[in-house]
C-alpha cells in the first residue's frame, strides 16, 4: 500500500470516525428531544383531562339548586307536576345554565318529560338517545361520582345510597360525551335529592338529564383556560407531529372523537438553541468532507434531475395532465403499433390473429353539468369516469382521453362483431351507476362508437374516424347507446355534418319559421290560444322536420341559440295579436343554461310582449338535474307573469312528484294517451284520472294529438276542455294563425267536424 493510499485511508477513517461521532451525538440529542416531547404530550393530556373533569363538576355544581332541593323532590320525584317541572327543570336550565336539552327520567331510563331550549317537547326523539342515557345512568348508579363528601352508605330499599355526616343523601351523577346531529355534546345525569326534609327520601329518585353543546365558543374558552392554541374537537384524528390529542369515549365505551390542540413541545426550542453549536462543530470538523459530499451530491442531483425532467417531459407529452391517461398522441402511436403487429401476424398465416377494436366514448350532456354545476364538478366527473373505465374494463385495454369529455378504448381480441358488441355493452354498463360528486348524485351516461381493424381498415387514422362516425350515430339515437361502424354510416354522418353547418347559417340568417297550432276550448268552440312550433323550410332540401334537426342542434351545442331565436321570433310576431295565449316549448339544455332568466327579461324588454300572454312549456327532463335551481328559475318566471305548463305529462319517471314540488299552471297530456283511446279502455281511464287530477290541483289540462271526431268526443267526455290536433288545424304560418282570430273560428270548426 502506497503512502498516498495509506494517507487516504487515514483521512477517510478519520472523517468516517468524526462522521460517526457526529451521527451519534445527533442521534442522542434527537432521542432526548423525543423523550422530552413525549413527556410533554403526556402532561398536556393529563392536564386537559383534569380540566375537563373540573368543568363537568362545575356544571353539576351549577345544577345543585335544582338537584338538591326539597321542592324538586316534592314536585318532580314524589309527584309529576308538569307546570312546575316546565319552569324549574325546563326553562331555568336553558336560560341560566345553557342546557340546550334537558330530560327527567326514571331510574330504569324511562323518559318522564323532555325539554328543548326551555320548552317541553311532546314527541322528543328519545329512542335515539336512550342507550347513551342508560349507559351513563348505569355509571351514576354505581356511585362513581357523588356531589359531596360521603360519610357512609345507607340502605334505601334494595340499594345503598351515599350520605354525608348530617345524614343528608348526596346526589350521585355521571357524565358522557356523545355525537349528535353532527356536533359534540356533553351529557350529564344526576339524581334529585332533598336538602332539608330527609323524610322525603323514601325511594330511589328520578334523575335529571341535561345536554350541552360543545360549540366553537366553548372550545375557544377551554383553549384559553389551558393556554393551548387551536383547541378543537374532531371525529377523526389529524395527521401531524404538531398535534396532541385526547380521545373521549361515550358511557358505553364507544369512541366519540378527540380533543385536539397544537402541542407545546420543547423539542423545537431545544433544536433552535443547540443548532448553532452543532452546526459550528460539524462545520469545523467536516468542512472538507461536506464540501466533497456536496459536490458529489450536486452532480448526482443534477444528473437525476435531468433524468426525471426528461422522463416527466416524455410522460407529459404522452399523457393527459388531468386524468393521467394516455393522450391522443400516445394512443395513436400504440394503435399503429398494434395494427402493424396484427397485420404482420396475419401475413405469417397465424390462424388466431386478433383484431384491434377502438371504442370512441363521449359523455352525454357533459356541457350541461359544466354549465349548471361549475367546471370544478365537471373536472371531478372526468376524473371519476377515467377511474371507472380503468376499474371496469380489462387490464389489457388501453384507455386514453382525447380532451374534453372524449375517451377512447383500444382492445385487442378476437370475435369480430360479437366482440365489438361485448365491448360496447361493457362500456355502457360501466357508466350505468350515478356519480357522487360534492354530495350530488349525477346520472351521467355515455355514447360509444366502435370500429375494428384490420377487418374494417388497416389505417389507424381511418379506424379512429370510423369509430367517431359510429359515435355520432349512437348519439343520434339517444343517450346510453353504442353503435358499431357500418359502411352506410358515411352518408348519414356526412348529411348530419352538412345539416349542422346549414342550421347554424339558418339561425344566423333568420331562415327558420315559427308556425302556430290552435288550442281549442270545446266548451265554447273558440280558439283559446296557440302552441308555437319551430319549422325549417330549407331552400334546397325542402321542409326539414324538428325530429331531424333538433337532435343535430343538441349534439352541436346549438339548442341555446336556437331556443333564443324561437323566443325572439314568437315574442315579436305575437305581441300585437288579439287577446290569446301563446305556448312556447323550452328545452332542458336551454333552461339550465347560465343566464337563462336574464335572457328572458332582455327579450321581454326588447320585444315589448306581455309575459301574461305567454305559457312556457317544459318537460320532465328539465326537472331531472338540479331540480332546486330549475324550480327557482321557473318561480322567477312566474313572478314575471309567465305561466308554466308541464308538457308530455304521463310518460316520464315521476310526474306526480313534480306536481307536488312545483305549482304548474297547466299540464298537457301526451299524445300517446290519445292516439289509441278509441280501443284502449285503460287509456280512457288514465285520461279521466289525469283530467280529474288537474282540476283538483287547479291546473288547466290540454289534450294533444286529437285527430278524429271520436277521439274528440272521448277526450271531451273525460272532462278535458282544451284540445289541439289536426282534427281542427295543423300548425299554421303566423299570418294564417293571426287571421283565424279575426274571423269566426267556431263556425269553421263546426264545418270541419
Amino acid at each position: 500500500m502506497s503512502e498516498e493510499q495509506r494517507t487516504g485511508w487515514i483521512v477517510g477513517a478519520t472523517f468516517a470516525a468524526l462522521l460517526a461521532l457526529s451521527a451519534a451525538l445527533m442521534a442522542a440529542l434527537n432521542h432526548s428531544i423525543h423523550v422530552a416531547d413525549a413527556f410533554t404530550r403526556k402532561d398536556e393530556r393529563e392536564m386537559v383531562a383534569r380540566h375537563l373533569d373540573t368543568r363537568v363538576q362545575t356544571v353539576i355544581i351549577g345544577q345543585t339548586g335544582q338537584l338538591v332541593w326539597d321542592e324538586s323532590m316534592r314536585h318532580a320525584v314524589l309527584a309529576t307536576e308538569v307546570p312546575w317541572m316546565d319552569r324549574e327543570l325546563g326553562m331555568f336550565p336553558w336560560t341560566n345554565q345553557n342546557a340546550a336539552e334537558s330530560m327527567l327520567v326514571e331510574p330504569n331510563g324511562t323518559l318522564v318529560r323532555a325539554w328543548r331550549q326551555g320548552h317541553a317537547v311532546a314527541d322528543y326523539p328519545y329512542n335515539g338517545l336512550r342507550w347513551q342515557i342508560e349507559a351513563t345512568l348505569g355509571q351514576a348508579r354505581r356511585n362513581r361520582h357523588v356531589n359531596g363528601k360521603v360519610e357512609r352508605q345507607v340502605r334505601l330499599g334494595g340499594l345503598l345510597w351515599p350520605v354525608d355526616r348530617r345524614g343528608a343523601p348526596l346526589s350521585r351523577w355521571a357524565s358522557s360525551l356523545l355525537w349528535r346531529d353532527g356536533r359534540p355534546m356533553l351529557l350529564t345525569v344526576a339524581a334529585i335529592v332533598p336538602d332539608r326534609d330527609f323524610g322525603l327520601f323514601t325511594r330511589e329518585p328520578r334523575y335529571f338529564v341535561s345536554l350541552r353543546l360543545i360549540d366553537a365558543g366553548v372550545l375557544r374558552q377551554l383553549g384559553n383556560d389551558l393556554l393551548l392554541p387551536h383547541f378543537q374537537f374532531v371525529r377523526n384524528l389529524p395527521v401531524g407531529e404538531r398535534f396532541n390529542s385526547l380521545p373521549r369515549y361515550s358511557a358505553d365505551g364507544t369512541l366519540v372523537g378527540y380533543f385536539v390542540w397544537d402541542a407545546q413541545l420543547p423539542g423545537p426550542t431545544i433544536w433552535r438553541g443547540t443548532a448553532p453549536l452543532l452546526a459550528t462543530w460539524i462545520f469545523l470538523f467536516l468542512a472538507v468532507l461536506a464540501g466533497g459530499v456536496l459536490i458529489v451530491k450536486r452532480m448526482r442531483e443534477t444528473t437525476q434531475h435531468l433524468q426525471v425532467s426528461e422522463a416527466q417531459a416524455q410522460h407529459n407529452a404522452l399523457h393527459d395532465p388531468m386524468s393521467g391517461l394516455p393522450n391522443r398522441l400516445h394512443f395513436a402511436e400504440r394503435l399503429r403499433e398494434e395494427l402493424a403487429a396484427v397485420i404482420h401476424q396475419r401475413s405469417q398465416g397465424t390462424a388466431t390473429a386478433a383484431d384491434v377494436f377502438v371504442a370512441y366514448i363521449d359523455l352525454d350532456a357533459f356541457k350541461t353539468v359544466n354549465d349548471t354545476m361549475g367546471h370544478h364538478v365537471g373536472d371531478e366527473l372526468l376524473m371519476q369516469v377515467a377511474r371507472r373505465l380503468q376499474q371496469g374494463l380489462l387490464q389489457t385495454d388501453l384507455i386514453a382521453r382525447f380532451g374534453g369529455d372524449e375517451f377512447v378504448v383500444m382492445r385487442r381480441t378476437t370475435g369480430g362483431l360479437g366482440a365489438a358488441n361485448a365491448l360496447g355493452r361493457q362500456v355502457i354498463g360501466v357508466m350505468a351507476d350515478p356519480f357522487i360528486i360534492s354530495g350530488h348524485s349525477l346520472g351521467v351516461t355515455c355514447s360509444c362508437g366502435i370500429s375494428w381493424g384490420p377487418g374494417q381498415t388497416e389505417d389507424a387514422a381511418e379506424l379512429l374516424r370510423r369509430a367517431d362516425i359510429a359515435l355520432y350515430r349512437a348519439k343520434q339515437g339517444g343517450r346510453a347507446r353504442y353503435r358499431c361502424y357500418t359502411p352506410g354510416m358515411e352518408a348519414t354522418e356526412r348529411l348530419a355534418r352538412e345539416l349542422e353547418i346549414e342550421l347554424r347559417r339558418a339561425i344566423a340568417n333568420d331562415e327558420l319559421e315559427a308556425h302556430f297550432q290552435p288550442i281549442v276550448d270545446l266548451s265554447t268552440w273558440q280558439i283559446e290560444g296557440f302552441e308555437a312550433l319551430l319549422r325549417w323550410p330549407h331552400p334546397e332540401r325542402g321542409d326539414i322536420g324538428p325530429g331531424m334537426f333538433v337532435p343535430i342542434a343538441e349534439q352541436a351545442g346549438l339548442m341555446v341559440p336556437l331556443g333564443n331565436w324561437m323566443l325572439r321570433k314568437v315574442f315579436t310576431q305575437c305581441r300585437n295579436w288579439p287577446a290569446c295565449d301563446i305556448s312556447i316549448n323550452l328545452s332542458p339544455i336551454q333552461i339550465m343554461a347560465h343566464g337563462f332568466v336574464e335572457n328572458i327579461e332582455d327579450l321581454v324588454a326588447e320585444t315589448g310582449i306581455s309575459p301574461h300572454r305567454v305559457i312556457l312549456e317544459v318537460t320532465e327532463g328539465v326537472m331531472l338535474d338540479r331540480s332546486d335551481n330549475v324550480a327557482q328559475s321557473l318561480r322567477t318566471l312566474q313572478g314575471m307573469g309567465f305561466r308554466i305548463a308541464l308538457d308530455d305529462f304521463g310518460i316520464g319517471y315521476s310526474s306526480l312528484s313534480y306536481l307536488r314540488s312545483f305549482q304548474f299552471d297547466r299540464i298537457k297530456i301526451d299524445r300517446s294517451f290519445v292516439q289509441n283511446i278509441e280501443a284502449d279502455h285503460d287509456a280512457q281511464a288514465i285520461l279521466g284520472a289525469i283530467v280529474a287530477l288537474g282540476q283538483t290541483l287547479r291546473m288547466k289540462v290540454v289534450a294533444e294529438g286529437v285527430e278524429t271526431e271520436l277521439q274528440r268526443r272521448l277526450v271531451h267526455a273525460a272532462g278535458c276542455e282544451l284540445v289541439q290536433g289536426h282534427l281542427f288545424w295543423p300548425a299554421l304560418p303566423a299570418a294564417q294563425a293571426c287571421g283565424l282570430l279575426a274571423r269566426n273560428g267556431a263556425e269553421h270548426m263546426r264545418q270541419v267536424i
